[in-house]
């Protein structure tokens, strides 16, 4: 961490919320600095004391809620919360989002959350995480064109970077890739005049979409959100 620090960006480095709660807790008093309670726009150094009220922290900590979600073809993905309510084990319900996207012509998995701290982290292509996605083509897949997605095309001015690619059935492939770029896969595809009939997501990171129907959900829970917080560094 680099110091000086903008105090909403020091909690949001330090696990305790996002930049944006962070805002809202220091307009209701509720953060300090070296005893002093913290303005917005504050910077902190590393010699600095800064105090989060803790009852505030742990509802935080206990509000957050995680789950894997398949999004069905034709379903735009800012329409989702609007749609789906999704439970949390134990009773009740919260709001989530999708961090990411899927074209509407496309499907599986996004993850949904209200924790503002992992947006960055793992739509960042600074990360490299791993996405995997199956997808099937109108024609045959041919050695050239397979050996090219998995190498990095330039599509419009921008080299993608090397991805796994794996060959399922004669028009169908797999491919991991480590960034995202706006309709990326099907751009791919159409330079060497591929076009896309199905495009799913299957993998983000650790996370499977396994056996997930079309627009049902599932917590993510225990081990399984332990290693994916630790690969984001939360």
């Amino acid at each position: 961490m680099n110091y000086p620090i903008r105090i909403n960006r020091y909690l949001s480095e330090k696990g305790y919320c996002s930049r944006r709660e962070a805002d809202k807790l220091i307009r209701q008093g509720l953060v300090r600095i070296n005893g002093r309670k913290a303005r917005l726009g504050d910077k902190v150094d590393a010699r600095d004391t800064v105090e989060i009220n803790q009852n505030i922290a742990q509802k935080i900590a206990h509000d957050r809620a995680y789950f894997a979600f398949c999004k069905p073809k034709g379903l735009a993905t800012q329409d989702i919360a609007e749609k789906y309510k999704l439970a949390r084990q134990g009773g009740g319900f919260k709001r989530v989002f999708p961090i990411g996207r899927l074209d509407k012509d496309s499907h599986g998995l996004l993850i949904l959350t209200n924790d503002g701290r992992i947006t960055d982290k793992l739509l960042n292509p600074d990360f490299e995480h791993d996405k995997e996605y199956v997808v099937r083509v109108d024609k045959p897949l041919r050695p050239f064109f397979l050996r090219h997605m998995e190498q990095g095309i330039n599509i419009e001015g921008y080299a993608t970077r090397p991805a796994k690619v794996r060959k399922v059935s004669d028009a169908t492939f797999q491919i991991t890739l480590t960034e995202g770029k706006h309709h990326q896969i099907r751009r791919m595809c159409a330079a060497f005049d591929y076009a896309v009939r199905d495009l799913k997501r299957v993998r983000i990171m650790n996370i499977n979409l396994g056996s997930l129907k079309s627009g049902a959900s599932r917590e993510i829970k225990d081990e399984e959100l332990a290693t994916f917080l630790k690969n984001l560094n939360i």
